[in-house]
């Protein structure tokens, strides 16, 4: 393939020494899809390992077949058989690995509990099933088991027709156990009655849900995964999860799921880890079976058998559950050898320097690839961190093919800022900067923070800027100038990284009014309690706490960017950047942003070059509606002063009054040329 055929190639001339790497990793996806598909014609016809493996109800009785060649015998046991061994529910052995049992239609009842016994030479265990669809724990026992899941009415839907809203994507990240107030677990049900009605209100077009395939560990946030088929049971029956998305829909609400194809738990009774005995079987069977940092198994991408039971997976969840596409955790450790551990990436001679996983770029490709057949609308994130060029290009262009990168460095800056940088230290230039340095070909999701900024050991934003002056001068009236501190700038730093976007921008559930503390899950050390895994819903309902003026800015920035067609699109053209005065202002569209990081000065007359018009004020962080001090006029409509030395640039001064610590949104009333001054 001549290297003018791949857009990636022509958008970066820096790529041209690393041509035949790029070449080489797009000519290997296309190889491998025609080897998987040699039979059957297309990906998505190849991707139904679903269909054909685990459990399934037919006309005339039961059929299961599992894939596990080191096995020397295979035994169904459960509530049907007492739990012991029985002839009947052995099963026998097919060509390829592949196991199989047929039951009559008596044999197995909907709510069933059953397992594997598994033996090989040497050694046997139980074992769950890798295609079960249902697995629940024992509230006694503690152990899991696959259920037999076969309700008497299949779940009807009603989003017929549903296509997200991506311009922009608005993201809401959500876990359905900690979505409530309570502590304790929450469910499918209390989520879609409690919380979606907030997230429509607060104007988010999708939600990210974390913890979706069922996982053994529950402060494992859901990412050791132990059954890939199986929506969590903690959290309900499949049918509510179903409810859950058709009402999200019905709200105008796109439903991403986070999928991990990164890794999996290293449990042996509950996942995958030595299914059939053998070592190997979806993992690697030498020293890079182990995760060195997450202590969990690595998938063997090369073995064609993995990218079938993947592949599957990712179309089961977009088919059987409707989901709007998925965000791909732990993309980076996929990638490299050395999942990335360790290494800092500072030229592009660090992307392709041999070290890359090829079999899991030719993974990650398909996946997007079939993603978008089976679903032309569907969404994929790519969580990454190493800035690997091409993982957010479409397949065609020589990319990875992801729609989205997450902008992972962004809520790095901002901790850091916080924690290393005084206020008066803060330089527009930096912050500026940070926003938008980006591959121009690729769309990101900004963020201030996710969950990943307040889990244990950390805290959330709005805690770090006032800590425990949260607990005693949150109240409405109260004056505490390090509570006024903390709220100007946390809607400061959530204005200017949504303003910046250009693809999407994502809040984890409760920051966007400020929730306090840290995020910690029920474990040993804290007593199992659940304490900080919920959200203090409470909070924001109140009327005599200042939590509802974080949540009502944020309701007005989402509400702003929503009402700009493509806003994600539109140019940001930089007007003013001055570090000593700490005041930085940007247009895109119509509209002009003027951030004052200043914590002391505030700035009467303050000029900024900008398009030649009438403007208004739109938003201010300084309003009294969000807790600020009502220093900015808003009724006031302003005037461009002409300036003949700008006169040939069409740009005129825009003066401005700036508050200390605000932000303004503008908005032009009326756009015409300079004037000409006499």
């Amino acid at each position: 393939m001549k290297t003018k055929q791949l857009a990636i190639l022509k958008n970066d001339a820096w790529l041209e020494p690393y041509a035949d790497a790029i070449i080489g990793r797009h000519n290997d996806a296309i190889n491998k899809e025609k080897e998987l598909t040699s039979n059957c014609g297309s990906l998505v016809d190849f991707a139904n390992a679903h269909q054909y493996f685990g459990l399934h109800k037919c006309k005339d009785g039961w059929v299961f077949r599992e894939w596990a060649p080191n096995a020397t015998a295979i035994t169904l046991v459960g509530d049907f058989s007492e739990w012991r061994e029985m002839a009947r529910y052995a099963l026998q052995r097919l060509d390829g690995g592949v196991w199989e049992l047929k039951l009559p239609l008596d044999a197995l009842r909907h709510g069933d509990f059953y397992k594997m016994v598994v033996k090989w030479n040497g050694g046997q265990g139980e074992r769950i099933p890798a295609y079960a669809t249902r697995v629940v724990q024992d509230e006694n026992t503690h152990l899991f088991s696959a259920q037999v899941w076969a309700p008497g009415k299949t779940y009807r839907w009603k989003d017929k027709e549903f296509t997200p809203e991506t311009k922009p994507l608005l993201i809401y990240e959500c876990h359905i156990g900690m979505a409530q107030n309570k502590e304790g677990v929450g469910t499918y049900t209390e989520f879609r009655d409690l919380v979606l009605p907030r997230i429509a209100k607060d104007g988010y077009n999708a939600i990210q849900i974390m913890a979706i395939q069922e996982h053994p560990y529950y402060g494992s946030f859901g990412y050791h995964v132990s059954s890939f088929f199986a929506p969590s049971s903690r959290f309900g029956t499949p049918e509510e999860l179903k409810s859950l998305i058709d009402k999200a829909h019905s709200l105008g609400i796109a439903v991403i799921m986070d999928i991990v194809h990164s890794h999996a738990v290293k449990n042996e009774n509950e996942g995958l880890g030595r299914l059939d005995g053998s070592y190997d079987l979806y993992f690697y069977g030498d020293s890079r079976r182990e995760h060195p940092a997450w202590d969990s198994l690595c998938f063997d991408y090369g073995k064609n058998e993995v990218l079938h039971f993947l592949l599957s997976n990712c179309k089961y969840w977009l088919e059987e559950f409707h989901f709007d596409g998925f965000r791909f955790d732990g993309v980076t450790s996929m990638l490299y050898y050395n999942h990335g551990l360790g290494q800092a990436f500072g030229s592009y001679g660090d992307y392709y320097n041999g070290g890359q996983d090829t079999n899991a770029i030719t993974y990650l490709t398909l996946a997007n690839k079939l993603i978008h057949e089976v679903n032309k609308n569907a969404i994929t994130i790519a969580e990454e961190m190493s800035g690997m060029p091409g993982l957010a290009l479409p397949f065609k262009a020589g990319g990875i093919g992801f729609d989205y990168r997450m902008a992972m460095g962004i809520p790095d800056y901002w901790i850091k800022m916080l924690k290393e940088k005084k206020d008066e230290d803060w330089h527009p230039t930096s912050i500026f900067w940070e926003l938008t340095n980006r591959r121009d070909d690729e769309k990101t999701i900004s963020y201030v923070e996710s969950h990943d900024q307040a889990l244990v050991g950390d805290k959330t934003v709005i805690f770090r800027l006032i800590d425990e002056k949260m607990y005693w001068h949150m109240m409405v009236g109260d004056n505490d100038m390090t509570v006024a501190r903390g709220i100007a700038m946390h809607k400061m730093i959530r204005l200017v990284t949504l303003a910046t976007i250009n693809g999407g921008y994502l809040n984890f559930m409760g920051n966007e009014f400020g929730h306090p503390e840290w995020i910690d899950f029920p474990r040993e050390g804290n007593g199992w309690s659940y304490k900080y895994a919920r959200r203090q819903w409470d909070l924001v309902d109140r009327k005599d706490l200042q939590y509802q003026y974080l949540n009502d800015f944020d309701n007005a920035m989402i509400e702003l960017v929503s009402s700009v067609n493509n806003f994600q699109g539109q140019e940001i053209e930089k007007l003013w950047e001055k570090d000593d005065d700490q005041v930085l202002a940007f247009r895109r569209g119509n509209l002009i942003f003027v951030f004052n990081f200043n914590p002391f000065k505030s700035f009467t007359g303050y000029g900024i070059l900008a398009p030649a018009g009438k403007y208004k004020v739109v938003l201010s962080t300084d309003s009294p509606t969000f807790g600020g001090f009502g220093n900015i006029d808003e009724k006031v409509e302003h005037l461009t002063v002409n300036d003949p030395l700008y006169q040939p640039i069409g740009k005129e001064w825009l003066k401005l009054y700036l508050p200390a610590r605000s932000a303004q949104v503008l908005k032009v009333v009326r756009e015409r040329k300079p004037r000409k001054k006499d």
